[in-house]
């Protein structure tokens, strides 16, 4: 994650901190996730639940006119079908791979939409994941990736919706949450 800025007064300015994308999960999705990410991913350094991001820098002095963008897309799209197709190793972490072409094609508008603002990380390939565990020993993510793997069977989720945090140097601050479906 970027530095966050800082006005002329040295201190962090938290209007124009990055805001985060993420997908939302149904309560079962979640509690699955989470509780994995709690239990695997070092304490000290887990601040925030489960997720699946979509955007990891999205212009934080800018949140009304993001917000605003978000909602109206999200309104067009109908809840996506989620499915959780394996696990990946990372090194030194261990995350669930998510394939959705309806989640891929609503993240595609919005980096068309914010295509000048996005960062370098936000315009390479999306990969959709969920991680669960990072920062640890390679051993240490091997072992859990194969007790992972031993008992894993594919599944499907339904994402209600997409979440917007604001980066704040290590925690996140949840600011909205944007429903898909023409109900929201």
């Amino acid at each position: 994650m970027p530095d966050t800025p800082t006005r002329n007064t040295g201190e962090p300015d938290a209007d124009a901190a990055p805001l985060i994308l993420t997908l939302a999960f149904d309560a079962e999705t979640f509690a699955r996730f989470d509780g994995l990410r709690r239990r695997h991913f070092p304490k000290a350094l887990n601040h925030i639940p489960a997720h699946a991001t979509l955007f990891h820098n999205l212009p934080g002095a800018a949140e009304p006119g993001v917000r605003e963008t978000i909602a109206m897309l999200a309104r067009t799209v109908p809840p996506p079908v989620v499915a959780v197709t394996g696990l990946r190793f990372t090194g030194r972490g261990v995350a669930y791979v998510l394939e959705s072409e309806a989640l891929s094609a609503f993240r595609a508008r919005l980096a068309k939409t914010f295509e000048a603002h996005l960062t370098a990380q936000d315009k390479q390939g999306w990969r959709p994941h969920v991680t669960v565990q990072n920062k640890v020993d390679p051993e240490t993510a091997r072992a859990l990736h194969a007790a992972l793997a031993d008992d894993f069977a594919p599944f499907h989720f339904t994402a209600p919706a997409t979440r917007l945090w604001r980066y704040l140097g290590g925690p996140w601050d949840e600011r909205a949450q944007f429903a898909f479906g023409e109900n929201a």
